[in-house]
């Protein structure tokens, strides 16, 4: 964190450390007794974000991401990737809930290869980790540039999905236009 201003260290510490507590706040639903492992928690994930993506907007840890690239983040970017989100949660749990209560699922279970566009480092590990998240699909591993991903219905259209998750990513980080 050298070559910034004591403040603007400060506010981020303070930022993050306050959003970090308010989400353990509502993921403990407000029961008190967790905060003694809470604030060790809040604390680490304060430092860690700190370490892995700087106050300035550049990540230490993923140098491989074109810096000239970045704009920074966009609140409106995220907004519309978390409403995507959510929307895709919602029609896959409900697609997956149908297949589990059928006698016989039609499935067509595999393993897809796709060749990632977004830059290597945050943003890539933003879409693995939002598709693991999403009913219906695990990353399997990523080979290069290739996400290996495991998805219950091969005949779906999968490859346009994960372009869809990879165009709002990026301009969610200010990566696309």
């Amino acid at each position: 964190m050298s070559g910034r201003s004591p403040a603007w260290t400060l506010r981020a510490l303070l930022g993050r450390a306050l959003a970090l507590a308010l989400l353990w706040w509502v993921l403990a639903e407000g029961d008190t007794s967790a905060w003694g492992v809470g604030l060790a928690s809040v604390a680490l994930a304060t430092v860690a974000s700190l370490r892995l993506w700087s106050p300035a907007g550049k990540s230490p840890r993923f140098r491989a991401q074109p810096s000239n690239d970045h704009r920074g983040l966009s609140p409106v970017g995220a907004l519309a990737f978390a409403a995507w989100f959510l929307t895709e949660s919602l029609k896959g749990g409900v697609q997956v809930a149908r297949l589990a209560f059928q006698r016989r699922p039609d499935l067509a279970p595999a393993l897809v290869d796709i060749p990632l566009a977004l830059p290597p480092g945050p943003a890539t590990v933003l879409l693995v980790n939002s598709l693991n998240l999403l009913p219906g699909t695990l990353s399997a591993g990523i080979d290069g540039r290739t996400l290996r991903l495991h998805v219950l219905d091969a005949r779906l259209p999968v490859t346009g999905e994960v372009r869809a998750a990879e165009a709002r990513i990026a301009r969610m980080l200010g990566l696309a236009p």
